[in-house]
């Protein structure tokens, strides 16, 4: 895990994670070829990128993953059947499979806990200062998922509380009112893909929201400057609209 500008002063926390596609050397290739590790089987392609362009608009705090979700996946229980991803869409990961269960132990010990750990540490450093604090988690999809194309350039998707994506939902349209937002796409929090959100978001009563953008809106430098200065833009919107109607 990796922890950057941790002393930002926006009310913004972001996280990524799926930021990063490296396989720690002890582990080979897993079985892939290097155009494989490029794809979103491994990580979230762009994510990481307007991740960083947020943090440096924002002066928000920045946590990301490391490994690749190949290793293990920081956005899962610890008891889900793809934390450790045997098959990624139609992609088989060989290494993966009839895991011992000393090596899943050291990938959860060495991987997995100490990136929620950094997130902890920051919220818990935060809420002992007064800070006020908004939990962004930083994603991306693919165009097309089984053979069936995904037509939302953007999705959000919400823990138990809805209030805060659902501010940044209206913060979205109302500044582009033809915009496809996905609610709850191109995944929800029944899909097993909202631990990240909810342990350190709602498990902390703190406003948060997943946000979800198609990887080819954001592979190329004007792509992420477009989205992140929008996303800065908006997450503002949506911040001073939710105190607006907890003033009311």
């Amino acid at each position: 895990m990796l922890v950057s500008n941790a002393r930002g002063r926006s009310p913004f926390v972001i996280v990524c994670d799926h930021a990063s596609n490296r396989i720690p050397a002890k582990y080979g290739d897993l079985g892939l070829t290097p155009s494989q590790r490029l794809t979103h089987i491994a990580w979230d392609p762009g994510a990481l990128a307007v991740s960083h362009a947020l943090s440096d608009l924002l002066d928000a705090p920045l946590v990301q993953s490391t490994v690749s979700r190949l290793i293990i996946d920081c956005n899962r229980e610890l008891d889900a059947p793809d934390l450790i991803w045997t098959l990624s869409e139609s992609t088989h990961i060989a290494a993966n499979e009839n895991l011992d269960p000393a090596e899943r132990q050291y990938r959860i010990d060495h991987f997995h806990r100490p990136y929620h750990a950094s997130i902890e540490t920051l919220l818990e450093a935060r809420r002992h200062a007064g800070r006020e604090t908004i939990l962004v988690c930083m994603h991306s999809f693919t165009p097309v998922y089984n053979g069936v194309a995904r037509p939302w350039p953007i999705g959000l998707i919400h823990g138990v509380d809805t209030g805060y994506t659902k501010a940044l939902f209206d913060a979205l349209k109302a500044e582009d009112p033809s915009l496809n937002v996905g609610w709850n796409e191109p995944y929800a929090a029944l899909n097993g893909v909202t631990l990240t959100l909810e342990k350190h978001g709602d498990g902390r009563g703190l406003d948060a929201t997943m946000i979800e953008i198609r990887n080819d809106e954001i592979l190329e430098p004007a792509g992420v400057t477009l989205w992140s200065t929008r996303l800065a833009r908006c997450l503002e919107a949506a911040r001073q609209a939710r105190k607006g109607a907890m003033a009311v």
